[in-house]
């Protein structure tokens, strides 16, 4: 049994900041690859980034140079850093572990114009 718990979302400005954090707990069996998804209404999910168990990154090209994936192994927990929000990124942001795969519950972030 493993548990994501997702916090640190809310409503923010437009140019403004946020992070987001996850916590996963259980039986997780060593470090796996976490990421960070997106749902807006009316849309399908989407990946925002992905940090591999040896901290390599990947990005979505909408996000690149604005957030940041991070992670601390000891706690097994996995940030995001979101910088120069936009109402565009507006949507519920999604933790996932990987292989076999888990979800969080998801985490609203809203960005007003």
């Amino acid at each position: 049994q493993v548990q994501l718990v997702e916090s640190g979302g809310g409503l923010v400005q437009a140019g403004g900041s946020l992070r987001l954090s996850c916590a996963a707990s259980g039986s997780i069996f060593g470090i796996r690859a976490m990421g960070w998804y997106r749902q807006a209404p009316g849309k399908m999910r989407e990946m925002v980034a992905i940090i591999t168990s040896g901290g390599i990154t990947n990005y979505a090209d909408f996000v690149k140079g604005r957030f940041t994936i991070s992670r601390d192994n000891g706690k097994n927990t996995v940030f995001l850093q979101m910088n120069s929000l936009e109402p565009e990124d507006t949507a519920v942001y999604y933790c996932k572990l990987f292989g076999p795969d888990y979800w969080g519950q998801g985490t609203q972030v809203t960005v007003s114009s």
